[in-house]
C-alpha cells in the first residue's frame, strides 16, 4: 500500500494508505472527506466541553444577554426544561452567555469528558508521529462515539439549534467564522507533491509509478491558492539534533584547547630520562653552592 502524508500547508493532519491504481478524482474526494469529518470532530469536542462546563445552548435571542435583560425582554427559554441531563443539574453561569448553565453532575461530566478525550486520541496528529493511518471509518467511530455519549448525558436530545446537534445533523453554519476558513468542499480540492498538482485526470501511479511501497508527502489546499510551499530537505527535527551536534563538538574543541598546556612536562614523572640516572646514582645531585 502506498502512504500518503497528508499536510496543510507545512502542519500534518493525518498517514493514510491506498493503492497506486486509484484514480485522483477518487484520491482528493477520500482525503477531502477525512480532512474536514476531523475538523468536525474537532468542533465537536470544542462544544462538547462546553457542554460539560455549562450545559446546552441557550436560544439565538437570549445570547450575551444579562438574567436583567432578558427579564424585562420577557424571554424565555422553552428547552430549559426539555433538555435536562441525566441525574439532575448543577448551576454554572456561562459568563459569555452562550448556554444556559445548567451543567451535567460530576458522573455525567466525566462520562463527556473521557469520550472527548478519546475522540481527540483517535483523529490527533500525533497518530502520524506514531504511524498510524486514519480512514474514515475511524473518523465516523469517533464521531459516533460523540453522539452517543450525548445521548447518555441528554436521552431527550439536545435544542435543534444548539451546535453539537447541527453538526451531528450536517446543518452546522460556518460562515464568517475562521472554522469555516478551515473546511475545503470537494469539488474546491486539490493534492500536491514535489511541487506538481496531481491532477484528478490521472492515477496516482501517473505521478509515482507502480512501487506500492512508496511513502510520500502530499499538501491538501483549495483552488486558486497556488503551489503550496516545498518540503525542506531536512525535518525542523533534523535540523535541531544537527545544530546540537555541532555545538557540542564546539564546546569540546573548546575544552581541550584550555587544556592545551605543556607545564605537565617539568614534572618528575614525565623525565624521560629519570630511569637512566638513577640507574647512573646521580639522581639527586645538585648543582650550585649549598
Amino acid at each position: 500500500m502506498v502512504q500518503l502524508h497528508v499536510k496543510r500547508g507545512d502542519e500534518s493532519q493525518f498517514l493514510l494508505e491506498t493503492t497506486c491504481s486509484i484514480s485522483m478524482e477518487d484520491l482528493t474526494q477520500q482525503v477531502t472527506r477525512i480532512y474536514n469529518s476531523r475538523l468536525k470532530v474537532q468542533r465537536i469536542c470544542s462544544e462538547m466541553e462546553e457542554l460539560a462546563e455549562h450545559g446546552v445552548f441557550l436560544p439565538p435571542n437570549m445570547q450575551g444577554l444579562t438574567d436583567e435583560q432578558i427579564e424585562d425582554l420577557k424571554l424565555k427559554d422553552e428547552w430549559a426544561d426539555k433538555c435536562v441531563p441525566s441525574g439532575g443539574s448543577v448551576f454554572k453561569k456561562d459568563e459569555i452567555g452562550r448556554r444556559n448553565g445548567h451543567a451535567p453532575n460530576e458522573k455525567m461530566k466525566e462520562v463527556l469528558k473521557k469520550t472527548i478525550e478519546e475522540a481527540k486520541a483517535q483523529i490527533s496528529k500525533k497518530q502520524v508521529q506514531a504511524n498510524v493511518c486514519v480512514n474514515m471509518e475511524m473518523v465516523k467511530d469517533a464521531l459516533d462515539q460523540l453522539r452517543g455519549a450525548v445521548m447518555i448525558v441528554y436521552p431527550m436530545g439536545l435544542p435543534p439549534h444548539d451546535p453539537i446537534r447541527m453538526e451531528f445533523e450536517d446543518k452546522e453554519d460556518l460562515s464568517g467564522t475562521h472554522a469555516g476558513l478551515e473546511v475545503i468542499e470537494e469539488s474546491e480540492a486539490q493534492l500536491w507533491w514535489a511541487a506538481k498538482e496531481l491532477k484528478r485526470t490521472n492515477k496516482l501511479s501517473d505521478f509515482v509509478g507502480k512501487n506500492e511501497k512508496t511513502k510520500i508527502v502530499v499538501k491538501i489546499q483549495k483552488k486558486g491558492q497556488g503551489a503550496p510551499s516545498r518540503e525542506p530537505v531536512i525535518s525542523n527535527e533534523e535540523q535541531k539534533q544537527m545544530m546540537l551536534y555541532y555545538y557540542r563538538k564546539q564546546e569540546e574543541l573548546k575544552k581541550l584547547e584550555e587544556n592545551d598546556d605543556d607545564s605537565y612536562l617539568n614534572s618528575e614523572w614525565a623525565d624521560s630520562h629519570a630511569l637512566k640516572r638513577q640507574f647512573h646514582g646521580v639522581k639527586d645531585i645538585k648543582w650550585g653552592p649549598r
